[in-house]
């Protein structure tokens, strides 16, 4: 859902102050020994840690990734989407630069916002050499990794954080879910006809779906959904990282804004923790990995809340394709 969904996402969980202007493209280190101190990290997997750093100590004068606590789910592997916590410290300032954690309230009972991300792939909120040591750890698993603003984040290092190349991160990422899934996956079955009043979706292999709005209709003012094929896997969870294939078009002239084969294939989002427009977080937790859904949103649930999208106006209408969760 790439259209303003990944910008969305963006100012969602954006980093206040060590706000990364691009990709670095970078492969990780994986550390080594070095002279210096280590920051601790306290705290169990799962919530957000405590760093302790040691007092008047010199930072380690190399990248050091180590495994606080090890996990006993799959291991990562390259080209996995993962779903990830973090947080990050500047050396000797006890207090978050930004992260995951800081995004959740008494309310979100452990589904507040985390990273979605693909390993191999530009992060949208980590730098890509934190992102990639993630490589090789299991589910479950806490990391810390620590260097330089220099080394860890390079060019990407927003000139206007306050931070200098030189500055020492503390981050630690938890690694709270994975998923290895094909890009050019999608979902399998016989697709049933489409229910009175609901959009015609031909969905060729390997490409966008074309999906025809009924002549003559008007456009819904509620959440429509149908399930076309159904899927055997497991339901979707609210916090889960959604993967899918998806093609949107808008009722109102049935062209098409966006779709993940226009982008790569398949690509994935955090469900149920508004990362996504209402109409996703509502229609598509608690539908089945195999699932394909057919999904007509009115703009209170799409992008009418944002007057300044170009789809602020529209009705919806989406093909999805659920393929897996991380």
């Amino acid at each position: 859902m790439n259209y303003n969904t990944k910008r969305r996402i963006a100012a969602l969980l954006a980093v206040p102050v060590l706000l990364i202007t691009a990709a670095c493209g970078s492969d990780s280190e994986k550390g080594g020994s070095s002279d210096g101190a280590v920051a601790e990290v306290k705290g169990k997997f799962g919530a957000q840690p405590d760093v302790v750093v040691p007092k008047d100590a010199k930072a380690a004068d190399k990248t050091v990734i180590e495994t606080v606590t090890e996990g006993s789910g799959a291991t990562v592997k390259k080209g996995d989407f993962v779903r990830l916590d973090w947080t990050v410290e500047k050396w000797q300032e006890d207090k978050p630069l930004g992260g995951t954690w800081a995004q959740q309230t008494p309310d979100t009972k452990g589904t507040h916002p985390q990273a979605v991300e693909r390993l191999g792939q530009p992060s949208q909120q980590l730098p890509d050499k934190v992102l990639n040591a993630v490589e090789g750890k299991k589910v479950g698993s806490r990391l810390l990794v620590q260097g330089t603003a220099g080394d860890l984040v390079g060019e990407s290092l927003n000139p206007q954080s306050g931070l200098k190349a030189t500055d020492t991160l503390v981050w630690v990422v938890d690694v709270a879910g994975a998923a290895t899934v094909d890009s050019k996956a999608e979902a399998k079955g016989t697709q049933a006809a489409p229910a009175a009043g609901m959009p015609e979706v031909k969905a060729p292999s390997q490409a966008a779906a074309t999906i025809t709005i009924p002549k003559g209709q008007k456009a819904p003012t509620e959440l429509k959904e149908q399930v076309l094929i159904k899927g055997t896997g497991p339901k979707v969870e609210a916090g889960q990282g959604l993967i899918a294939q998806y093609t949107g078009v808008k009722w109102e002239d049935g062209k098409k804004f966006d779709s993940s084969w226009d982008h790569g294939g398949a690509t994935a989002f955090q469900i149920g923790t508004g990362a996504v427009i209402q109409g996703w977080d509502k229609a598509l937790v608690g539908k089945n990995v195999g699932d394909r859904v057919l999904l007509v949103i009115p703009p209170a649930l799409g992008y009418g809340a944002n007057p300044s999208s170009e789809l602020a106006k529209n009705t919806l209408v989406f093909s999805v394709d659920i393929l897996g969760v991380a």
